[in-house]
């Protein structure tokens, strides 16, 4: 067999692959969401097998920090155990997927829980301007997180814990 022939091959089973699985094309998708482990953290349901997807371009408080559990039960109220769309879908640079998830009606839903005062903007992550502008008007308002004199982002939170820090808040 030539090589023409067998790049025509692998172009014609790399496209099978896409086409059958939508996932690898990055195309959006509908899933059932079946567990809501954290404010940014979901487990969905999609082609018969599940999978872990953090939420791009944003970080919730952790379970134990001031709003944690909030931000787990208003993505709970938003996603829990409903249909969603998934697009954007991506390994970040610690290997975990990550997606947009909307709602039905288009909403983002990491645009909503950052408009309640439920999440930061990851500092590693290129923002577009409207997200960046959701932020400062949660903090202008004081809204959820931003309630506290002095709120810790997870990741500074994390590294603290590493290291045996404590803040106040």
């Amino acid at each position: 067999m030539d090589t023409s022939m067998k790049r025509c091959i692998l172009t014609g089973l790399a496209l099978a692959l896409v086409t059958a699985y939508p996932t690898l094309a990055g195309a959006d998708f509908v899933a059932r969401v079946v567990t809501v482990h954290e404010g940014d953290q979901v487990t969905i349901r999609h082609d018969g097998r599940n999978e872990t997807i953090y939420l791009q371009d944003i970080d919730c408080p952790e379970l134990k920090q001031p709003y944690g559990k909030q931000a787990r039960l208003a993505m709970a109220a938003y996603v829990g155990h409903r249909e969603v769309v998934v697009q954007s879908l991506k390994r970040d640079r610690h290997g975990r997927t990550t997606a947009e998830i909307l709602l039905p009606d288009k909403r983002n839903v990491a645009h909503e829980l950052v408009k309640e005062g439920l999440a930061w903007l990851r500092p590693d992550m290129p923002q577009g301007q409207s997200l960046g502008e959701v932020e400062q008007l949660a903090r202008a308002e004081r809204k959820g997180l931003w309630s506290e004199p002095n709120p810790v982002p997870p990741w500074k939170w994390n590294e603290a814990k590493k290291t045996n820090r404590k803040f106040s808040n």
